[in-house]
């Protein structure tokens, strides 16, 4: 697995980098001088604030933008789902795919709505997509699904580079068009369990906190999929080699999809873009990619908390606060579209607002 060189944006992170301040020299200091000049009480746009503080640093300026924002999809499917932890049925990957390109998803209404490019990436579904029949889904299938992690590791070293891969060279195809922020989403029947796994073993939350209802199993099969993760977690343990690392850990329970967006994370991190990550998948994939390297957290804006029940507790572990809390739970990348533009709103803010000195205002503070 090869590293990825990714500069922290802060001049002094903690060395755990879960709670950091944001620097008071250098750039930094500029940058909250100049927000603080805006006319206006000072903190009174509030998040706002921050968020455009935390941007002028990731690129390293003090007139913030945002160019051509793209959207990258991943779809594939898991051993997992094999076991019942799912509501829906394995064919819905599928078909999903296929309605991205009608136009129909969800997805596609926010892309359309907020300005995004949306890219459909086959990572492993389990079905083919003739290219000349599905134009608009870009063939990088890994595997039919990934093996069913209750008996075995979900895919391979090899599989799991060739998915840091596809997602770094989705990213610098975006890149290359201009963008500078970007988003992650997902298509994989089955993907809240592994999501609920990874939290449960880097965050150290008791895996009955972690597992919840997915697209909508009932008290009985949450039981039921609670009982297959334990299982799954045990036989994990019991085999885990002394010299395991995160990449271990993470190969083991994702899948191709969720593989492929923590590629892309760390990538679009080490060219200095701004992230949104969506709802309990991928803040999953984000907490996977920060065991990888920690500072691509610095690059993160989480667009919302979802509807999830472990993705408040995966927030509040991270430290990662989120724009919006709309009771959201379809995944896709959604909750991140939905959050853009509050963060078109902040770079307005620094860009657009004039300061008291210009303005003929008194500064009363």
């Amino acid at each position: 697995m090869r590293q990825y060189s990714i500069p922290s944006i802060y001049s002094s992170p903690n060395s755990d980098n879960t709670i950091k301040e944001f620097p008071l020299g250098g750039l930094g200091g500029f940058l909250q001088s100049k927000i603080d000049n805006l006319n206006k009480p000072k903190g009174s746009l509030g998040r706002l604030e921050s968020l455009a503080l935390q941007i002028g640093l990731i690129q390293q300026t003090l007139s913030p933008k945002l160019t051509h924002p793209c959207h990258i999809l991943f779809g594939g499917d898991h051993g997992i789902e094999r076991e019942g932890v799912s509501f829906s049925p394995r064919e819905v990957t599928w078909q999903q795919m296929i309605n991205y390109g009608k136009g129909g998803g969800g997805v596609n209404m926010f892309c359309r709505q907020h300005g995004f490019k949306l890219l459909v990436v086959d990572a492993g579904v389990d079905y083919d997509f003739p290219a000349e029949k599905y134009p608009h889904i870009i063939q990088r299938k890994v595997g039919y699904g990934t093996r069913n992690f209750l008996h075995e590791a979900a895919m391979s070293e090899d599989e799991f580079d060739r998915c840091l891969a596809i997602g770094a060279e989705m990213v610098d195809k975006c890149h290359d068009e201009g963008c500078n922020i970007i988003c992650f989403g997902e298509m994989g029947i089955g993907n809240t369990s592994p999501s609920s796994v990874i939290m449960h073993l880097f965050l150290d939350i008791p895996l009955n906190e972690c597992v919840g209802a997915g697209s909508g199993l009932p008290s009985d099969g949450v039981k039921h999929k609670y009982e297959v993760l334990k299982a799954s977690v045990d036989n994990y343990l019991a085999t885990l080699p002394k010299n395991h690392d995160a990449a271990y850990t993470i190969r083991y329970f994702f899948g191709f999809e969720m593989a492929c967006a923590v590629g892309g994370m760390l990538r679009a991190a080490e060219l200095g873009m701004i992230i949104l990550v969506d709802g309990f998948i991928m803040s999953a994939c984000m907490l996977a990619a920060s065991r990888l390297n920690k500072n691509v957290m610095d690059y993160a804006i989480f667009g919302h908390c979802g509807d999830e029940g472990g993705h408040k507790l995966m927030l509040d572990a991270m430290n990662a606060k989120p724009l919006l809390h709309l009771d959201m739970r379809l995944g896709e990348g959604t909750g991140a579209l939905c959050a853009y533009p509050i963060v078109q709103s902040a770079v307005n803010m620094i860009n657009e607002m004039d300061n008291f000195a210009h303005a003929e205002i008194t500064k009363y503070f």
